[in-house]
């Protein structure tokens, strides 16, 4: 999505499952619950690579960062029921929950902000709540994109969370998914506390 590509060096068996949460369609392309995939879609830009394979009920794509390689996931089972395709995935793959980075919006936090968790709840997240429950674990690192809370609090939650983007918030969402593929890359590199120190 943003800025220039980086090239691409190959790795042996995959170690790590980077999920990005959304909902596929271009409908929901740019709406708040897509950070996830829009996180992804800038991770393939810096790390030259794509995400077009389709398996396990996700749109998946290889590639190797800091020497370990990964599986990057876009699940496309509908937000809650992510776990489906994060089960099958992990599966198949023999990759534990604390190798699981999944990245996810947060209405709690304000836009742009990042959260960076080793695990914990679902904190009312559907696409997290799936995947502990297909798992059987809450073991798993997770980086939290703050979209900014409800107008009030009236305001439906389903509405707000499948809303778009404002023209002013594009902005503070760019540099939010920026810093969460430097986090994924810390993450992955085994320094989450790095990343924690930096980013919370």
């Amino acid at each position: 999505m943003f800025f220039k590509k980086k090239e691409f060096c190959s790795a042996s068996s995959p170690e790590f499952l980077i999920v990005g949460l959304g909902n596929p369609g271009e409908k929901y392309e740019y709406t708040r619950h897509n950070a996830g995939f829009l996180t992804l879609d800038r991770l393939c830009v810096e790390e030259n690579f794509k995400i077009n394979k389709i398996k396990y009920k996700s749109v998946i794509g290889e590639v190797n960062i800091c020497s370990h390689k990964c599986i990057a996931m876009k699940p496309q089972t509908f937000m809650n029921n992510s776990g489906e395709a994060v089960k099958e995935a992990a599966s198949f793959y023999k990759i534990p929950p604390e190798r699981i980075i999944v990245i996810f919006d947060d209405i709690s936090l304000p836009c742009g902000k990042l959260r960076i968790r080793r695990k914990g709840s679902d904190g009312g997240h559907n696409g997290i709540k799936s995947i502990i429950y297909h798992l059987g674990s809450d073991n798993f690192p997770r980086i939290k994109i703050g979209v900014g809370e409800k107008p009030h609090p009236d305001y439906d939650l389903a509405d707000w969370v499948l809303s778009t983007f404002k023209k002013d918030e594009m902005e503070q969402l760019k540099n939010a998914v920026e810093s969460a593929c430097e986090a994924v890359r810390l993450i992955v590199d085994g320094k989450t506390d790095a990343a924690m120190n930096k980013f919370n």
